[in-house]
C-alpha cells in the first residue's frame, strides 16, 4: 500500500514551537506569522503558504527590543 498523504510536496509550516503572540504586532514571535495565517495554514494552497513564507524575513523587525526586564536594571545599576 502506497501512503500519498506523506509524500505530498507541501509548504512546510514555518513554526519552531514558540507560540507566544506579541500583544501589539499580532504576529508570533516564534515564527512571524499572524493569527489568522496560523489558523488558515492548513487549509491554505501552496501557492498562499509561499507568499506568507515570502513575506516572514520582512517582519522580524515587527517587534521592538523590551524596555524593562533584567538588562534594563542591570544598565541602571551601571549607571
Amino acid at each position: 500500500m502506497v501512503d500519498d498523504v506523506w509524500k505530498r510536496d507541501e509548504v512546510e509550516s514555518p513554526c519552531i514551537k514558540i507560540c507566544v503572540v506579541h500583544p501589539e504586532a499580532r504576529l508570533c514571535t516564534g515564527c512571524l506569522r499572524s493569527i489568522d495565517e496560523i489558523g488558515r495554514w492548513s487549509r491554505m494552497s501552496p501557492d498562499e503558504r509561499r507568499m506568507v513564507m515570502a513575506e516572514l524575513p520582512s517582519r522580524a523587525g515587527a517587534f521592538s527590543k523590551r524596555r524593562g526586564g533584567r538588562a534594563a536594571r542591570m544598565a541602571r545599576r551601571q549607571s
